[in-house]
């Protein structure tokens, strides 16, 4: 009867069909049950990966009775790459330049290990198309976040061992920071900026923090057992986001042409309905549980965008509007000084505390 394996500790095929190369190639003349015995698989699957390699990777080969082993029947000098078609490789390439989002986290190693491995085993012909299409394409995500290593491992270990974390953290705009107990959930990169969903133990419920605004985090002795199985997609199904809210508003804006010609071909929320316009604009409905983030993604766009409901929403813009009105309007009229770099700089400029006081 077959041994029964620990998968940590066994070989993945193709990792054991590299070693078998080995080992025939060094004139060893191994068979299945020694090999099995290494590899601490059953003979049966030894034998399979042999036939593999001798029929899909048409290596030569052959046994001998007389040693009881294998052999080739003629000389190799290199295990056969992988050979996958130019969309594969596409498709591969596009993940490899994805790491570059996961710099300075625990992920970035192991995946470019990972990657590693895999070019390291592809064909020629693949090899040389696969660095041909890595000059053609690139990632620059927009303004990506610095991150800590010791906190995502420190993360990392929180969540492996259902620990509580312990930490100082700021609320968005706030200037002191509060305690926080938190039994962590997920972690998740949303928009080029990681964030905790956690079990906040004093506020009895699932709070989301920004890992930039964090400090002095402490794993603590304390365990815990999950309350429930989190979903990141459902806790954050009615977000435009990651702040999660409890109303229910339906969000209509119009864009115009110029607004509309960026917009198509992307998915900005699961509940977003299009209807476009005759003249080249689009009216967007969503289904959402805030208006918070909306509002700042609606402001991004200026004047290119017109909300049509919520009127809480659109009174929320307009007073942003003619705020922005004021100060730009108050910078314009100031007079501009030399700075010490010989650069135009305003009165208002120069008195940040004061241009903040007028612009209220």
């Amino acid at each position: 009867m077959p041994k029964v394996v620990d998968h940590v500790r066994c070989r993945a095929p193709w990792e054991r069909m590299m070693q078998i190369h080995a080992r025939i190639r060094s004139g060893g003349h191994p068979n299945c049950t020694q090999l099995a015995r290494e590899f601490e698989v059953s003979s049966r699957t030894v034998k399979r990966d042999i036939d593999f390699m001798k029929c899909r990777l048409e290596l030569p080969i052959e046994y001998d009775e007389r040693r009881y082993g294998y052999f080739y029947a003629r000389p190799v000098d290199q295990f056969p790459g992988i050979r996958i078609t130019e969309p594969e490789l596409f498709a591969l390439l596009v993940a490899q330049k994805a790491v570059a989002q996961y710099h300075g986290t625990p992920f970035e190693q192991p995946l470019e290990t990972a990657f590693r491995k895999l070019t390291a085993q592809l064909s020629a012909d693949s090899e040389y198309t696969f660095h041909n299409l890595e000059q053609a394409l690139s990632f620059r995500p927009l303004g990506p976040e610095d991150t800590d290593l010791k906190l995502f491992q420190r993360l990392n270990t929180a969540l492996r061992e259902r620990r509580v974390l312990r930490f100082e953290y700021r609320n968005l705009g706030a200037a002191k920071r509060q305690t926080r107990r938190v039994e962590p959930c997920h972690v998740a990169c949303v928009d080029n900026r990681w964030y905790l969903f956690a079990y906040d133990r004093a506020r009895k419920a699932m709070r989301t923090f920004a890992l930039s605004r964090m400090h002095g985090l402490q794993l603590t002795n304390t365990r815990f057992h999950p309350r429930a199985k989190f979903s990141p997609d459902e806790f954050l199904r009615g977000s435009f986001g990651v702040f999660a809210g409890k109303d229910d508003f339906e969000v209509v804006i119009e864009f115009d042409r110029w607004a509309a010609d960026l917009l198509r071909g992307r998915r900005w929320h699961p509940s977003e309905e299009v209807m476009e316009f005759p003249r080249g604009g689009l009216r967007m409905r969503l289904r959402l549980n805030n208006i918070e983030e909306i509002e700042r993604w609606v402001l991004s766009w200026g004047a290119h965008a017109t909300v049509i409901r919520p009127l809480m929403l659109a009174k929320r813009i307009g007073q942003t509007a003619a705020d922005l009105k004021q100060k730009y309007n108050e910078l314009a009229s100031t007079p501009e000084r030399r700075d010490s770099h010989g650069g135009a700089q305003s009165d208002l400029c120069a008195r940040p505390g004061q241009a903040i006081m007028n612009a209220r």
